[in-house]
């Protein structure tokens, strides 16, 4: 009996090992950024490539933090904030901006002073937001189902009606097109920016909860998370026709796709992240699973640094922290 014990746990140590080698096949820890005094749910990331800042939306906490990638120290914080949830940051204007879901307001920021510029109402929940560099266009959804539209002042330039509350939304860079989900409408909502109108609509059936998303332009292909189940689905983008359909990491709330290893990153709050390969258009392929700790939904992949950062909120004796996660 005890030799059939050791036998048990030499395997599974084996298995682990190989396990932890395989991660480090594709992700290499590469350190962490704490968050010192934060607690409650931590939403979306943004970056500043130039001055190497890292901001965080401390949705739980109201407050955005504001955290230097080299130092990996505090930097500020910005504070009263209602529910922050999209964080952007304009480099050209040095802005940042800020989306609040309880009071359903835009904020901008000087980026240098933090002092507040300007503050757009809504009609609640501002949510996720993108900016169109090109034009210097703002895009937030908000409401039971609104896209805004404002110049880098937030003066409100347009709004599309949609059939819900938006989630993650994808603006295209050589077309005028956004590629929206929509999860109470069961869709991905396709927007003409330019007509400020919608042009399709494309039922994501029996996978409920589409709230991630990332978009492959060069081969058209756009990723949608769901929850219900935990899938991560492949779609045409220029048709909405179902491409692929792979099981993934639960309660998704971030997804990105690595142009250069042509790979798909998928975080959950199930507590690790999925990796997919892209073999070709068509065809993908679930290639790692990579821990990472219960509750980090969020997450922010930078091409530029070749890094991951997961949002990982404090829960027991956990602390709130941003892990790096290297490329390999």
């Amino acid at each position: 009996m005890v030799r059939h014990l050791c036998i048990a746990f030499l395997l599974g140590s084996a298995l682990f090992a190989a396990a932890q080698d395989e991660e480090l096949n594709f992700f290499k820890p590469a350190g962490t950024l704490a968050l010192n005094g934060v607690a409650g749910r931590i939403d979306h990331l943004a970056v500043d490539l130039h001055g190497k800042r890292l901001f965080v939306a401390a949705l739980g906490n109201n407050t955005a933090e504001i955290l230097d990638l080299s130092t990996g120290k505090t930097l500020h914080r910005v504070a009263n904030l209602s529910e922050p949830q999209g964080v952007a940051y304009i480099p050209g204007l040095n802005r940042l901006l800020i989306a609040n879901g309880d009071d359903g307001s835009l904020r901008i920021f000087d980026a240098q002073t933090f002092q507040q510029l300007h503050r757009v109402d809504l009609k609640g929940d501002a949510d996720n937001l993108r900016c169109d560099a090109a034009a210097q266009h703002i895009y937030v959804g908000y409401g039971k189902g609104a896209l805004g539209i404002m110049d880098a002042g937030g003066k409100m330039l347009g709004n599309v009606e949609l059939p819900g509350h938006p989630e993650s939304f994808q603006l295209e860079k050589n077309g005028p097109r956004i590629f929206v989900n929509v999860p109470t409408a069961g869709a991905v909502v396709v927007v003409d920016r330019v007509k400020q109108a919608i042009v399709a609509k494309w039922p994501t059936a029996e996978f409920e909860a589409n709230y991630p998303m990332a978009l492959d332009e060069a081969n058209q292909r756009l990723f949608v998370v769901t929850r219900k189940p935990a899938r991560l689905l492949v779609m045409d983008s220029r048709s909405g026709r179902r491409i692929a359909v792979l099981p993934c990491v639960g309660d998704a709330d971030d997804v990105f796709y690595d142009s250069v290893r042509k790979r798909i990153y998928v975080t959950g709050g199930e507590g690790f992240l999925t990796v997919f390969e892209q073999r070709a258009a068509d065809q993908y392929k679930e290639i790692a699973k990579v821990g990472t700790a219960p509750g980090a939904r969020t997450s922010l992949w930078v091409q530029e640094l070749n890094r991951l950062y997961v949002a990982v909120p404090k829960r027991g004796r956990q602390r709130a922290e941003i892990r790096l996660f290297e490329a390999q």
